[in-house]
C-alpha cells in the first residue's frame, strides 16, 4: 500500500505565504533517506505503511509545519549551522513524541557504528552535534554504547548536555514549542532550538572530558552564566578581507648610506682627511621594513597614533593585529591586516576580547617576514586557547618560535618602531611577559 500526502494539510503556518508547487519526492526509512527541502520545495519522505514509514513520514511533514522557511541562517543568531540543524532534529523529535508518535522507531541500526567510528576519530565536536540529533529516539543509546567502546568518558559528558537540554525543553510548553508567528514575536525555533544549538556549540567548542578536572570544568560550562571550558587548541586564524585601505607612499623602505674604504667611484674624497679610516666610496641598500605582530585582546588596546608613529618611523613594514572571540564557531575575522609596504588600514578594527590564535598568527607573520626582516610580538605574554583559557603546551608552542627565530618580544607598539630601527638584539626583561616569558626563561633565552 503507497500512502498519499497532502503537503498543504501540514503547512497551516502563519508565516508561509504560499505552500503551493511542492512535489513529493519517494524517500526511504533510514538515515539520510528522507528530508523537506525548503529551497527546492521537495519533501522526500517514504510511502510505504509501516510503522516506521509512518512515523519517519510524520517526522518530515513537522519539519514542513514547523521549521524555518527561509532555511537555517547560523550568522542570525551566532550559533554554527550544524549546531543548529541538530538543535532542529531534537526539536522536532520532541514535538513528534509530544503528539503520541513513537520516536522510538526513529532509528535504522547504524548509530552504534557511527559511534565507534566517530570515537575513533576522536572527532568530540560531531559526537555532541549528532547525539543532539538522536536525544529522544531509539537511536540514542545505541550511539553512547559506540562511542564508549573507544572513549568511555564521552558518554558521561553527553549526559550532562542531556541533563541541560532536557531543563530548556521543560520550562517550554507544547504550544511554544510549536509557534510560527509572523512579525516580531518569537517563533519556536527560535524559543527552543536555539538555546539548545548554543548549549552544544558550547559543549562542542571544549576540549573532551577525560580527567576529574576537565569533568569538573566542563560541567560547569554547561550551566547558564558558566565559564567555557578549555579547548586546549587555537582557533583557526581568519584574516579580515573586508578592511578599507589607504595606499601610502614612499614605504617601500628607506635606504641605508654605509661608507667603505673599498668601491667603485670616489664619492666623499673629503673623508680623506676627516675620517681616520678614510673611508670615500659608498655603498647604499635599501633597509626592510619588518614585521609587527600585535595581540590586541582586551588587556592590549592599541591606539590609531601609534599605528601612525609606527608606519611613518619604518618605511616598508607590514603590521598583523589578531583577537579571537572566545567559544566562536562561525569563523568570524580574528585577525586584521593593518599595514602593508604601500597601504595602510582605513579603519583600526576592535579585538575580540581573547587571544585564542597566538600560535597561527605567530606563524603568518614568520610567512611574511623575509630572512633579512625583523619580526617584533607586541605581547603581554598570555597565550590563550580558542575558549580563552591559559594552556601550558599552547605556550611552549609559542615560545620555541620565539626561540627559534629569534622574535623580539615588546610590550607596547611604540616600542616595537625602536627595535626595527635599532641594529643588534634588544635585552628583554622576561617577567614583563608572564607565562610566555617565563616558559622562555625556562630555555635560558636572551633576546
Amino acid at each position: 500500500m503507497t500512502a498519499t500526502v497532502f503537503v498543504e494539510l501540514a503547512a497551516t503556518r502563519d508565516d508561509l505565504d504560499d505552500i503551493a508547487h511542492w512535489n513529493v519526492a519517494v524517500g526511504q526509512a533510514q538515515r539520510g533517506g528522507a528530508s523537506c527541502d525548503f529551497a527546492r520545495r521537495i519533501l522526500t519522505v517514504p510511502l510505504g505503511s509501516s510503522h516506521v514509514d509512518r512515523v519517519v513520514r510524520s517526522h518530515e511533514l513537522l519539519h514542513l509545519r514547523l521549521s524555518p522557511p527561509a532555511g537555517i541562517e547560523p550568522h542570525d543568531h551566532g550559533v554554527s549551522a550544524r549546531a543548529l540543524e541538530c538543535a532542529e532534529e531534537l526539536r522536532i523529535n520532541w514535538v513528534l513524541a509530544q503528539l503520541g508518535f513513537d520516536a522510538n522507531a526513529l532509528r535504522d541500526g547504524s548509530e552504534k557504528t557511527s559511534g565507534v567510528r566517530v570515537a575513533e576519530r576522536g572527532a568530540w565536536p560531531e559526537a555532541v552535534y549528532f547525539y543532539l540529533a538522536l536525544i529522544g529516539t531509539g537511536g540514542e543509546k545505541e550511539f553512547l554504547t559506540g562511542l564508549r567502546t573507544c572513549e568511555p568518558t564521552w558518554p558521561k559528558a553527553l549526559r550532562a548536555l542531556r541533563k541541560e537540554v532536557s531543563t530548556i525543553v521543560n520550562r517550554t510548553s507544547l504550544s511554544a514549542a510549536t509557534a510560527t508567528p509572523r512579525g516580531a514575536e518569537m517563533s519556536g525555533f527560535e524559543l527552543l532550538s536555539v538555546p539548545i544549538a548554543r548549549l552544544a556549540d558550547r559543549a562542542a567548542g571544549a576540549h573532551a572530558p577525560h580527567d576529574d578536572e576537565s569533568w569538573r570544568s566542563f560541567r560547569r560550562s554547561l550551566s547558564p552564566g558558566g565559564r567555557r571550558a578549555p579547548s586546549r587548541r587555537f582557533a583557526d586564524l581568519v584574516i579580515d578581507e573586508s578592511l578599507e585601505y589607504d595606499a601610502v607612499s614612499g614605504r617601500i623602505g628607506s635606504v641605508d648610506t654605509r661608507y667603505d674604504v673599498v668601491g667603485t667611484t670616489i664619492t666623499h674624497p673629503s673623508r680623506v682627511w676627516r675620517d681616520p679610516q678614510r673611508r670615500v666610496f659608498e655603498r647604499r641598500r635599501r633597509r626592510p621594513g619588518g614585521v609587527v605582530l600585535i595581540d590586541q585582546s582586551g588587556s592590549m588596546d592599541i591606539a590609531d597614533s601609534d599605528l601612525d608613529a609606527l608606519v611613518s618611523a619604518v618605511p616598508g613594514v607590514t603590521v598583523l593585529g589578531y583577537s579571537h572571540r572566545p567559544g566562536d564557531q562561525l569563523a568570524q575575522p580574528n585577525a586584521w591586516v593593518l599595514a602593508t609596504a604601500t597601504s595602510r588600514a582605513r579603519r583600526l578594527p576592535t579585538g575580540n576580547v581573547g587571544n585564542g590564535v597566538d600560535g597561527p598568527a605567530l606563524a603568518w607573520a614568520l610567512g611574511h617576514c623575509a630572512a633579512t626582516e625583523r619580526l617584533v610580538w607586541v605581547t603581554d605574554g598570555q597565550v590563550t586557547d580558542s575558549n580563552d583559557h591559559p594552556n601550558e603546551a599552547l605556550t611552549q608552542q609559542c615560545a620555541e618560535l620565539v626561540v627559534r627565530h629569534q622574535i623580539r618580544l615588546v610590550r607596547t607598539l611604540p616600542e616595537a618602531a625602536t627595535v626595527l630601527r635599532t641594529p643588534g638584539l634588544r635585552p628583554v626583561t622576561l617577567s614583563e611577559f608572564g607565562r610566555l616569558g617565563r616558559k622562555l626563561g625556562t630555555f635560558g633565552f636572551v633576546s
